[in-house]
């Protein structure tokens, strides 16, 4: 989907020092929102956990492609108590390395149905790249997006920003 007038800017974080967490919460209107991250962690792992509405119990799972210089995965989780995401740059990768994730929400407001999310990630210094299909098993309207790393904070200077998409 190109950007333009599509996408409307709900919220932008720039890390001015390292963070533990991102929440973006105070969004409604919107057929869709899409959370746009170009991170970069203090330790070495590349993973982003999300949580949604703070529901921690098992009510995520995600399918996931993966592939890397060596081939391809797949993989699949069932009952996650958070989405993982890929796409933040590890603290071993060169100082300016940020990775790269783009989640879509569909139908994030729906209280009738439980909630999809398309994700991709990938590090530019890397030969890694991401795509995953999260299922959030609550018919709750999404109210807030929570962020944080597997490991460590998130860096100086990682940004997030989240968009809103109005139904054409």
């Amino acid at each position: 989907m190109p950007a333009g007038s599509t996408y409307t800017p709900i919220a932008t974080t720039t890390l001015g020092s390292s963070q533990s967490s991102v929440t973006f919460s105070s969004f409604s209107g919107y057929t869709d929102v899409i959370l746009v991250a170009a991170a970069r962690g203090t330790s070495t792992s590349s993973q982003i956990y999300a949580t949604l509405n703070s529901d921690s119990g098992s009510n995520y799972s995600y399918t996931e492609l993966y592939g890397y210089s060596g081939g391809a995965i797949s993989d699949r989780a069932s009952n996650q108590t958070q989405m993982r995401l890929y796409g933040m740059a590890r603290s071993d990768y060169a100082a300016n390395e940020f990775g790269y994730v783009q989640v879509q929400f569909m139908n994030y407001s729906n209280t009738t149905t439980f909630k999809t999310a398309i994700a991709r990630g990938a590090s530019s210094m890397s030969t890694e790249v991401d795509a995953r299909v999260h299922l959030y098993r609550s018919t709750s309207a999404i109210t807030s997006i929570s962020l944080a790393p597997t490991t460590g904070n998130f860096a100086t200077g990682s940004t997030f920003t989240l968009y809103g998409i109005v139904a054409a």
